[in-house]
């Protein structure tokens, strides 16, 4: 038994490129998953989506200066999103339409150019890296530069925290109390990019926000406290990762989608038997009267 264990959870990480794995997937586990808490919180929760494309010409232009240099790639990246979310902001302020429909607009014209970026300058193996990463490929830069921008991250979050908190509660209030309330969202969508461009190296531009969104929306389902939420979607993460790295090694599939399919199953199971919201909880409340019956 305990021989089979370790086969199975230990001896994987004899391999140093699934140590470099794990310790990447468990630094973007630790950043992501509060940062899809405050976009659920906020009503944003496809804006993640669009943020993630967004980033793709940035990472395409950097991949036809540089090849595959994760650096460049990245503040490519950088600069696109932040970009695309500063045009999306002064279209909806300027033009009158809702940021989401801006960034939804922007973000179809980015993929698209990103694509086509690609496609000009490589061949269908460096487009499929970039839409979908290899996180059993990270080298040591790579690594490196993730754990530096999910700490810069964790640091940031906690320092505009309570003023982060108040603008998803009542936004009216943080924008009475000081002129400069717009900082706080500038700063979020900032980010954002950030988190995605890290993400982007193992995950793809396509699946990047998934470690961010899928854990956030299933801890909806275990608690109604901010806390609770960020340490159940940063746990749920870690699960998802460290399993999904598992069953690439063992049954010989991608490492992106198998850490993506494990948070899906996250979220159904949380869906199904989680304790607010979810149908075992509908469940219980129907029998409840029920059981508290004395005839019963």
């Amino acid at each position: 038994m305990w021989e089979l264990l370790n086969a199975w959870l230990v001896a994987p990480f004899d391999y140093g490129f699934m140590r470099r794995a794990v310790v990447g997937g468990l630094a973007l586990s630790l950043a992501a998953p509060p940062l899809g808490v405050f976009l659920v919180l906020r009503g944003m929760s496809l804006i993640g989506d669009a943020m993630a494309h967004a980033i793709l010409p940035g990472v395409a232009l950097g991949f036809l200066l540089a090849g595959f240099s994760l650096p460049v790639m990245s503040i490519g990246g950088v600069v696109f999103g932040i970009l695309v979310a500063l045009l999306a902001g002064a279209v909806s302020k300027m033009g009158g339409q809702r940021e989401d429909a801006a960034m939804a607009s922007f973000f179809i014209i980015s993929l698209a150019a990103g694509v086509m970026l690609i496609s000009i300058g490589g061949s269908s193996v460096d487009l499929t890296h970039v839409l979908f990463g290899s996180v059993l490929a990270i080298n040591s830069t790579a690594l490196l530069l993730i754990a530096s921008i999910s700490t810069l991250i964790v640091i940031t979050l906690a320092v505009i925290f309570r003023a982060l908190v108040v603008e998803c509660l009542d936004p009216l209030f943080l924008r009475g109390q000081s002129r400069h309330s717009g900082w706080v969202h500038s700063v979020f969508l900032g980010l954002l990019v950030l988190n995605l461009t890290a993400g982007f190296q193992t995950l793809g531009t396509l699946m990047a926000v998934g470690l961010m969104m899928l854990p956030a929306t299933s801890a909806r389902f275990w608690s109604k406290r901010l806390e609770g939420l960020i340490g159940i979607a940063v746990v749920l993460a870690m699960i998802a990762s460290t399993g999904g790295l598992l069953l690439s090694f063992h049954l010989d599939i991608p490492s992106g989608p198998s850490i993506i399919l494990l948070a899906g199953a996250g979220y159904f199971f949380s869906a199904l038997f989680g304790r607010y919201h979810s149908l075992a909880a509908k469940w219980r409340r129907k029998t409840a009267p029920l059981s508290a019956d004395p005839s019963t």
